[in-house]
Formats: structure tokens, sequence, C-alpha cells
């Protein structure tokens, strides 16, 4: 037997195959700071930790709804309605184990051969992965620095077209940390209003911001009946591991992701979701002080950045990534990223792994802790002997 076709147009998460040789050289006896991971490193809260437990005494150990607990779906929509400015009720909400359900299976039910989606790129790998895998014509929108890492508004109108059935926003953003200004969320709502396509809306990273709150397009008029939202516990609420998110979506839709979750994985665990209402609907103090902490860790791992031969790294607004520029050390980002595994034992992820326009950066996930990544930071810059003598010559 031979493996479909359509395998040779699936893709992997680099940080992942990272993680794997990174163990590998623990095994060894090698010290390696991990910031190749996107998941927080904080414990999660207690009392969600708590209500779970409760459920598993309480025999909440069985088959629930497809579609997710009516109480859930409830607090989603009281969730999302208030911290979106908009109404949603709990029929427009699919719960689903994970966030990436929520990118593959609304692809899945809309998207055929030929149809074109425009996606961020640099952007998370699945985003191509799915299109790609499914027939589908991916549109790359080329996120650049010198933007703050935001949509080109004039090339994003230039490149939609009537193949055009998907856009894919995701602010704040993974690899760049970036955030879309509310007047550019408003002008993307614009070009796209009276087009046949919907907006895939990834904002899982929604309340790890430093500055500016990120705009939902679903706020501007007509768009909410033009949007799939994805959020989820895993980055919030620490709870990656639980594997449980959501999408809020118009209710046709949602029809479709029951179809596909009925024939996937019937249901997302009953205990998990009771968990969800208490993460919800519980204390916020974790959320907030989980991030002012990545707040420090940001601007003195940035601030530590800066100060090596050959890097420059914008500060970001939101997640928990530092997207460095490398491209004066003259050493190719892939090339680099593999040194620094190797000869600094620095766990970090090629930009060209997030697409073409990624190349020339290297993503590292601030997500440890303060001292790790002040030791990482020194880590580099013994190992910037390498390229400092090029990097001081391009300057």
């Amino acid at each position: 037997m031979k493996l479909a076709e359509r395998m040779n147009r699936i893709l992997v998460e680099s940080a992942f195959e990272v993680l794997v040789r990174a163990r590998a050289l623990e095994a060894q006896g090698r010290s390696v700071i991990h910031l190749e991971i996107g998941e927080p490193d904080f414990p999660t809260p207690a009392h969600i930790v708590e209500a779970a437990k409760q459920a598993l005494d309480q025999g909440w150990t069985h088959y629930g709804p497809t579609q997710g607990f009516p109480e859930l779906r409830e607090a989603v929509a009281a969730y999302v309605s208030r911290t979106r400015g908009i109404q949603v009720g709990p029929e427009r909400v699919a719960i689903v184990p994970g966030g990436k359900p929520i990118i593959f299976f609304p692809m899945l039910a809309l998207l055929e051969p030929g149809d074109e989606v425009i996606y961020p790129n640099p952007g998370f790998p699945i985003y191509e992965s799915m299109i790609r895998f499914l027939g589908a014509t991916p549109v790359p929108m080329p996120l650049v620095e010198s933007r703050g890492f935001s949509f080109d508004l004039e090339l994003f109108r230039a490149k939609l077209n009537d193949r055009t059935r998907m856009v894919i926003l995701n602010s704040p953003q993974n690899p760049t940390g970036g955030v879309i200004p509310a007047e550019d969320i408003e002008a993307i709502a614009g070009l796209v209003r009276e087009r046949d396509l919907l907006v895939l809306a990834d904002e899982i990273y929604s309340r790890i911001v430093y500055e500016e709150a990120p705009v939902s397009i679903t706020r501007f008029p007509g768009m909410l009946e033009k949007t799939i939202l994805l959020d989820g516990f895993s980055k919030t609420y620490a709870m990656t591991g639980w594997r449980m998110g959501y999408g809020v979506m118009p209710e046709w839709l949602v029809e479709a992701v029951n179809k596909l979750m009925v024939n996937s994985n019937s249901c997302t665990a009953s205990f998990t979701q009771r968990a969800g209402i208490a993460a919800l609907t519980g204390p916020q103090e974790p959320v907030e002080r989980m991030v002012r902490e990545f707040r420090r860790r940001r601007d003195a791992f940035c601030r530590g950045l800066n100060q090596i031969p050959g890097f420059h790294c914008t500060v970001p607004g939101g997640a928990f990534y530092a997207f460095a520029n490398v491209k004066e050390t003259g050493i190719p980002s892939k090339e680099l990223a593999d040194f620094l595994l190797q000869e600094a034992g620095v766990a970090c992820l090629n930009g060209g792994a997030f697409g073409e326009y990624g190349e020339g950066y290297i993503r590292f996930s601030y997500a440890n802790s303060y001292e790790n990544l002040m030791e990482a930071v020194e880590r580099i810059k013994k190992a910037a002997v390498r390229w400092q003598p090029a990097a001081a010559l391009r300057s």
C-alpha cells in the first residue's frame, strides 16, 4: 500500500520536531533552554483543576453532546459577547478538542480545489498545511517588520478576487507577536463585507496583550455572519494539555462542524468542559498575573536580544514570542537555529518554518522563566563570536 497523494501536501509543525531534538540532547546530559514550544509555563489555575477533579468524582466521564454541553456553550457565548463587544448566543458555539479543529473543520466544509485562501506569512504553519491538503490555493499575505507585521492593505486589496473563499487573520500573531491595528481591521472588513467569502479570525492569543487590546473583526457591521472566530483555553488559562477550544460562527456552519466532529471525535471530553466553565466564570486574576509576568519577560528578553551582534528584535504587542531579525549575522535562519541548539543549548525556531517571508528571523518563545531567558541571552552572546565579525562589517 502507498499513502494517498494528498498526504504529500500535508505539513508538520516544526516546534515539535525541535522539541524532540532538544530532548535527545538532554538525554545525553546536555543543558537545553526550551524557547521553541508555544505554551505557557504556568500551571493551570487551581480552581480550574479543582473543577475537573470534582467533575470526575461526579461522573462526568461519559459521552456528551457533539456540539458541547449547553452550559459551556452559554458560558462561551457570554464571554465572547463581553470581550468582543458583540452579542452571540450558544447556538453559534462549537466546542472542539483544541483550537486546530476550528481551522481544519470549517476549511474542510467550505473549500473546494482551486479556491483561494489569503493567509498571513509568516504565520502558524497549520494554515498553509490545511489549505494545501484540501487542494485549495494558499495566497500568502506578507507580514513585514516595517509595518509592525500587519497587513499591507493595498496589497491585500490586490490579492482579493472572485476565487478568494477565505481570509485568515491572526491577531495577536504567531510567530511575530504583531497586533493588527483597529483601523486596519475595520478596513479589511470593508474590503470583504460584500464578497462571497468567510474570515477565519484566529484570536487564540486575545488575552495575552500588553498595550492596545486587539479588536475583533466580528464587531464591525455585517461581519458576525461572515466570520469564524477561533479561541480556546490553551493559551489564556495555561491549559494546552487539556485539548479544548471553540469556534463561534454562523449556525449553518456549526451544523457542518458538528457533522465533522461526530465523524472524527464524537465529542470533547466531558470533565474538561466542566473545567472550561470554571475557567470562564471563575477568577481571572491568574490570567492577569501571567500576562504581567510575560510583559516583564518580554521587555528584558527583547532588550537582551537587541544587545547581540547581528540581532534586531521588535518588541511584540501580544502573544509570547520574540521574532528576532537575524539577517545581519549573515547566517541563514535555519542554520542559525540549528547552531544555537547544538552549540549554545538554546532551542528556538527557524523563522522560515513559518513561511517564506519568515526567512531571516528566529522565533523565541519567552514562555520560560525570567532566569532561563537571561541565561539564554548570555549563551547566545557567547556563541555570537561565530558571526560577530560579519555583523560588524554590515553595520
